[in-house]
């Protein structure tokens, strides 16, 4: 399964949104993936499938940033005290699905990647919630067809 989901900065990648984010493990904050795993910090992605993924998008012209996010499937919980904790857990961004589907791909042995279109920094600057501008659609369709190539590379 591949996940794109849209997600806020929290921490610059040094270039401006919009970008990928390959989320390799995210903060747990949210209550789904507790009906697959144990409680945990974080929620992982398969490690081996992260590289792999990373580094063929990579060769085949595909930036994309490797990191970590943070999960909360409740809306507007992102304060200026959580945003500090996430950040000191080492995350980039905000979103609010990778926890559960990582969690469930380990729990049912499924290989799941997840990528967040990180398109604006949390809503920081006047319009800057707006996602329309950076062409989510068209991204997306571009990061699903370099991902199938990848995999059919892979898999021949």
């Amino acid at each position: 399964m591949i996940s794109i989901t849209s997600a806020g900065e929290i921490v610059s990648a040094g270039a401006p949104p919009p970008y990928f984010l390959l989320i390799d493990r995210a903060l747990r904050d949210e209550g789904t993936s507790h009906h697959y795993r144990a409680p945990a910090a974080f929620s992982l992605a398969e490690p081996r499938l992260i590289g792999w993924v990373h580094e063929s998008l990579r060769r085949y012209g595909m930036p994309v940033i490797r990191g970590t996010t943070w999960t909360t499937d409740a809306p507007f919980r992102e304060t200026r005290r959580a945003i500090r904790l996430a950040v000191a857990q080492g995350t980039r961004a905000v979103e609010m699905e990778a926890v559960a589907l990582y969690a469930f791909a380990r729990a049912r042995r499924r290989l799941v990647i997840c990528f967040a279109h990180v398109t604006n920094r949390l809503a920081q600057n006047e319009g800057d919630f707006e996602k329309g501008v950076a062409g989510g659609a068209e991204a997306a369709l571009r990061l699903i067809g370099a991902v199938t190539r990848v995999w059919r590379s892979g898999r021949s």
